[in-house]
C-alpha cells in the first residue's frame, strides 16, 4: 500500500511588534534548518486573510512530508531543538500551535 503524503501546519500568532523580525528569522533561519533536516519535501510560509488583526497577525507554515514516517523522523529527532529555538527568541510574542493532515489527493 502507498503510503500518504502528509501535510504538517505550523499556525502562528505574532505581535505587530515582532512581525518583521519574526518573518526574516522564519525566512532566513528556521524553515531553511527544517527543510536541511531531509525530513520534507517543499514548504509553504502563508500569512492568514480576514481575521481579526488587532493584537497581531496570524501566518502559517506548512510543510509537506513523503510519508508518516519521515513526520515522525521530524518529530522524534529534530523539532524539540528547533521548536525550543523559536521559543527563546520570540517567548510569548509568537505563539504556535501544529496540525497534522494526510494529503488524499492533490494535483
Amino acid at each position: 500500500m502507498k503510503q500518504t503524503k502528509v501535510l504538517y501546519n505550523v499556525t502562528v500568532k505574532v505581535e505587530h511588534s515582532v512581525v518583521k523580525e519574526w518573518k526574516e528569522y522564519m525566512i532566513q533561519n528556521h524553515i531553511l534548518d527544517v527543510m536541511n533536516t531531509g525530513c520534507f519535501l517543499e514548504f509553504k510560509l502563508t500569512q492568514l486573510k480576514y481575521l481579526d488583526e488587532t493584537d497581531g497577525i496570524t501566518f502559517a507554515i506548512q510543510y509537506i512530508a513523503k510519508n508518516q514516517d519521515q513526520l515522525d523522523k521530524y518529530q522524534r529527532e529534530f523539532a524539540m531543538e528547533l521548536q525550543r529555538d523559536h521559543q527563546i527568541k520570540f517567548k510569548d510574542k509568537a505563539l504556535a500551535f501544529r496540525t497534522v493532515m494526510d494529503i488524499l489527493h492533490e494535483s
